[in-house]
């Protein structure tokens, strides 16, 4: 299993924004803080750590709106302003490209390193995985 991404690609939603990455994973988290929660309408996010200069961005990169919570040390996100969905971004201390795992279009066929602020995890995401009452149906999309 590599920690490397091999020219892996990723965009937004509606496709304006578009980005290759290309180099080592330093880490692979999965985040259930109340921040991630809120910012990704979701139980947690899920975000691959790797150095700022292995991003190219091939379109969109002035659609790029970023967005930092003022009462957080390191927090942000940024997100295309068409269609609102996250892309990379650096964060404050200029030290990592955080990538959301979503918005890539291969797998990077890595698994998470960890997962971290399980104590904000909401308690109704404890249980679903592989329950037989929550059966994993197969797409409609």
């Amino acid at each position: 299993m590599s920690r490397k991404f091999e020219k892996a690609s990723g965009q937004c939603l509606c496709g304006a924004v578009k980005y290759e990455i290309d180099g080592e994973i330093s880490s692979f988290h999965i985040c259930y803080c109340s921040r991630c929660r809120h910012a990704t309408g979701s139980a947690h996010a899920s975000s691959i750590f790797t150095q700022p200069e292995n991003i190219s961005w091939r379109s969109g990169k002035e659609l790029i709106q970023r967005f930092e919570l003022e009462s957080a040390k390191s927090w942000a996100k940024q997100f295309c302003k068409v269609c609102g969905s996250s892309v990379p971004y650096v964060n404050r201390s200029g030290t990592f490209l955080v990538v959301p795992v979503g918005s890539l279009n291969e797998d990077v066929h890595i698994t998470p390193d960890d997962r971290i602020f399980c104590e904000d995890r909401c308690t109704w995401v404890e249980g679903i995985q592989d329950s037989p009452e929550f059966p994993a149906l197969p797409s409609k999309f």
